[in-house]
């Protein structure tokens, strides 16, 4: 016991001062946690808005601009004039009926204006088709000869004026062309259209109807007059070519 009053005795300085040196370091550690700890609390602050009740006002209807609410009524105003106060019977309405409401009665005139026109169209040609041409005998008619002339001496005597009598026939061109314009009593246009060959002789022609012509001898003297035509032979030509003449008889 005594031994370790002795040791006390001569360490009691370094204790304490140890002590002390602990107790100092433990003080400045807590000053330092209360300094900023106050430096957190003053720097941050908190807004809880969930507390605060704000309400943004409608704006009122009396106090909308003029000028919006009459533009406003004039659309209103306008949607209901493009409508009709007529009433309808959705249930009653088929789909014709759907169909042909939305069209415009212009039109729709019009429409069956064409219609009818077509119509009277094939009734009239259906007629001319039925209507026989008269078989008649041989007739003598006068007629353009060219016969023994070039191709070239051709064009150039061919007349560039107004004529009763047109044809087509690519590449060809007319060696005796009768003439039957002035045998009818009535007038009137013939298209005959003609089948040729190579020899330049016509095969077949056959008149188109034309319900403005009453007389039907003037389709038989067009017939006869295109198939007494004769055009120049040419090898190089199609062996059945296609062509047309056309006759503008004149009234008598």
């Amino acid at each position: 016991m005594g031994k370790v009053k002795e040791i006390y005795r001569h360490n009691i300085y370094g204790v304490m001062t140890t002590l002390v040196f602990h107790i100092l370091i433990l003080l400045v550690l807590i000053l330092l946690q209360l300094h900023v700890g106050e430096t957190a609390k003053r720097d941050s602050i908190v807004l809880d808005l969930s507390l605060i009740d704000v309400k943004i006002p409608e704006p009122e209807k009396d106090k909308i601009p003029q000028t919006q609410q009459s533009v406003a009524q004039q659309m209103k105003q306008g949607s209901a004039q493009l409508a009709s106060n007529r009433a309808v019977n959705d249930a009653a309405k088929g789909k014709d009926d759907a169909a042909s409401s939305s069209r415009d009665p212009f039109f729709d005139k019009a429409y069956k204006n064409d219609i009818e026109a077509a119509k009277k169209l094939v009734r009239d040609v259906n007629q001319n088709l039925a209507r026989k041409i008269p078989e008649i005998g041989d007739i003598k008619m006068p007629a353009d000869h060219a016969e023994g002339k070039t191709r070239e001496e051709v064009k150039q005597s061919n007349f560039k004026g107004k004529s009763n009598i047109h044809y087509s026939l690519e590449n060809r061109y007319h060696s005796v062309l009768p003439i039957p314009v002035y045998l009818a009593e009535g007038g009137g246009e013939v298209i005959v259209d003609i089948l040729v060959g190579r020899d330049g002789v016509v095969l077949k022609a056959e008149p188109r109807p034309n319900p403005a012509i009453a007389d039907l001898t003037t389709f038989a003297y067009a017939k006869q007059a295109a198939e007494k035509t004769v055009f120049n032979d040419d090898p190089k030509a199609p062996e059945r070519q296609k062509g047309t003449i056309t006759y503008l008889f004149l009234a008598q």
